[in-house]
């Protein structure tokens, strides 16, 4: 499971008006979820502690791997750490600057300061994390450490268990109630809810389907439904086309999308009303959503066409403002693979 990692505390909430209607996930992939969960289990629940106070040291030494994005070899730490939060910036990025609450995508390791045992890291996985850095999502140390920095950089701290696993320590990882933990993370990428898919705008030249804008504001795209009937069969366009990596059947993704019936042109749920971004599994969604987002790229703006068969059917969710037998039209910038 992809989305798993041992800093996670919480696994995020997925589509408002389509979570849990998709199908139900098979044995291998539940029993693929368990064993990963069990190799990086989650955080413990974020502490009622205070925000720690940032100092530039001591940290240990990153003795090989020295490039961005280089899966780096940490020395072991040397005396005792600091009892607040340590971080220094080791590679210094010219990009957006990450704020709390924001969606970051980042290869990181985690070791434990006394040992050099490493717990934790993405480089091996060659799946960056995306996760949110907000509170009872991630560990604090994170959070504090992360904030106010930006893209390209490289970032090492060390998190006592005040602002990381508390007096608990997470057994699974072998980290005690005592440990600090020393960090390195190159942050790739930060989303908020003002982001918007990157590429090149496609052509959108049949009148028998909806037309949607190509604004990259942080707005929500217009939706246009032409006045003839809906398509029977599903249909998933390019509006704008990444450059990404082609989302999977089974892939979790971070998204902006909105949705509106195609007999009123009625919105029923967006993401930009909320101002909040989404993220979820396609094994979450209905089969529509699954069909269409399975082979497009991260980074484009997609159209998808859902006919009853592949939505809801007679039985829409209560106070959706669906109608039985509806078709609806979404506008999904793909942001992140998670």
């Amino acid at each position: 499971m992809r989305r798993r990692s041992l800093i996670l505390a919480a696994v995020p909430v997925g589509l408002v008006t389509l979570s849990g209607c998709g199908d139900e996930k098979s044995d291998s992939s539940k029993a693929s979820d368990s064993a990963s969960s069990a190799a990086s289990p989650s955080a413990s629940a974020t502490s009622a502690a205070p925000p720690p106070k940032i100092v530039d040291g001591p940290l240990p030494a990153i003795t090989a791997g020295v490039k961005f994005d280089e899966k780096p070899t940490v020395a072991k730490g040397s005396g005792d750490p600091s009892s607040q939060l340590a971080v220094k910036t080791v590679i210094a990025g010219g990009g957006k600057v990450v704020a709390e609450g924001d969606y970051i995508q980042a290869n990181y390791l985690g070791q434990i300061w006394d040992t050099a045992k490493v717990f934790d890291n993405s480089y091996d996985r060659k799946t960056p994390l995306v996760i949110q850095l907000a509170e009872g999502s991630i560990i604090d140390g994170w959070r504090y450490a992360l904030t106010g920095k930006k893209t390209d950089s490289r970032v090492e701290f060390s998190v006592p268990p005040t602002w990381g696993y508390g007096k608990e320590g997470n057994s699974q990882a072998g980290i005690k109630g005592t440990d600090t933990l020393v960090f390195v993370v190159d942050v790739q990428a930060t989303f908020d809810a003002k982001s918007s898919a990157e590429g090149t705008d496609v052509a959108q030249s049949d009148a028998k389907l909806p037309k949607v804008s190509t604004n990259t504001d942080g707005k929500a795209p217009k939706i246009e439904i032409p006045k003839v009937d809906p398509p029977s069969k599903l249909v998933a366009n390019y509006v704008i086309e990444g450059d990404g990596d082609e989302v999977a059947a089974d892939s979790s993704l971070l998204v902006q999308y909105e949705g509106v019936v195609w007999d009123t042109g009625k919105e029923f749920d967006s993401t930009y009303s909320r101002s909040a971004l989404t993220s979820f599994s396609l094994s979450q969604v209905v089969k529509g959503w699954a069909q269409g987002l399975t082979g497009k790229k991260v980074g484009s703006r997609v159209v998808i066409v859902i006919p009853p068969s592949l939505g809801y059917g007679d039985s829409p969710p209560s106070g959706s403002g669906i109608e039985k037998d509806s078709t609806m039209v979404f506008t999904v910038d793909i942001l992140a693979k998670m």
